[in-house]
């Protein structure tokens, strides 16, 4: 479905030789069609790349996360294969793509729950994959996390939930901890629900309760895998002004995976849009959404017709 409108094929933008390339970023590893497959790229596509400019458009700051051509396989399934990014500090980023791309498996990498099989991964200078076990540990205390479905623990109240990260990974007293959980509970407008059970709660309060959570060891950066999945319209709206207005209480990076191009509008100062495993391009979300970039233009604006199919 690579035609225009028109009825025209559509101009691929002409990216770097090394963007072109599948086998750029792990030549070691082997060859795209004979030792891997790449999801979404046709094996009889002699440029999947063609529309992957790699660019990334200047934000004005510094970035808390870089990623470097970073490659990561399952098997003879390559879901990331040489992907580039930088992730501000201070801005609300997101990562939007089709499903199937590696959005998930990206965050799994940036906290060192999987390892890349080339590439590295810098969060504030340091390289997550060079890390011993003490020393990712230590970092992971900078990280907050909302799953898709707030990942609250069935057997505990909603204060105690909250309590936990803090009780673990802190020596702080009882005291302490009920006033920042009580805090936090209170900024995603749970102040009452302390001591209901996860099962008693709406899947919006869930994920509120996750970000309450997510929180309570003021991390530096925070990461939303799809906080929107499951939400209905208002609710999605609701949670991401929430995102919002805590971001620019608090500051730090944060990282919201998504597809949803409503949430993207709302919340986003960055986005970077990922595809067959690579960044397309990079920049901040005004400029992206008028990217001249067809797959890009298309993707964000979900237009019927461009480079991205059903197959």
């Amino acid at each position: 479905m690579e035609a225009s409108d028109g009825g025209e094929p559509l101009a691929a933008p002409i990216p770097d030789d090394r963007a072109a390339d599948p086998d750029s970023a792990a030549p070691e590893l082997g060859r795209l069609n004979r030792d891997y497959s790449i999801p979404g790229v046709d094996p009889g596509d002699s440029d999947p790349y063609r529309w992957h400019t790699g660019r990334k458009r200047d934000h004005g700051g510094e970035d808390s996360i870089e990623v470097i051509d970073l490659v990561k396989q399952f098997g003879k399934t390559r879901i990331i294969n040489g992907l580039n990014l930088g992730l501000p500090e201070d801005q609300v980023s997101m990562v939007l793509g089709p499903s199937g791309t590696g959005k998930s498996v990206l965050i799994k990498l940036i906290v060192g729950l999987l390892y890349p099989d080339a590439g590295d991964i810098l969060v504030h200078g340091e390289s997550v994959p060079s890390m011993t076990d003490d020393e990712l540990f230590d970092m992971r205390k900078k990280f907050g996390l909302l799953f898709q479905d707030g990942a609250l623990f069935g057997s505990m109240n909603i204060y105690d939930n909250t309590a936990f990260p803090l009780r673990q990974h802190t020596d702080k007293s009882e005291d302490e901890i009920s006033e920042i959980c009580n805090q936090r509970l209170a900024e995603v407008g749970l102040a009452e629900a302390h001591y209901k059970m996860p099962n008693e709660l709406s899947g919006g309060m869930r994920k509120r309760a996750g970000f309450a959570r997510a929180l309570v060891l003021d991390p530096a950066i925070v990461f939303f895998d799809e906080p929107d999945s499951g939400l209905d319209p208002v609710r999605t709206a609701l949670l991401c002004e929430l995102i919002r207005e805590i971001h620019e209480e608090h500051g730090g990076c944060y990282m919201v995976i998504s597809h949803d191009l409503a949430t993207a509008r709302r919340i986003a100062d960055f986005i970077a849009v990922l595809w067959k495993g690579r960044i397309v391009e990079s920049g901040p979300s005004e400029e992206l959404f008028d990217s001249p970039n067809d797959f890009v233009r298309q993707f964000l604006n979900a237009e019927v017709v461009g480079p991205l199919a059903m197959d």
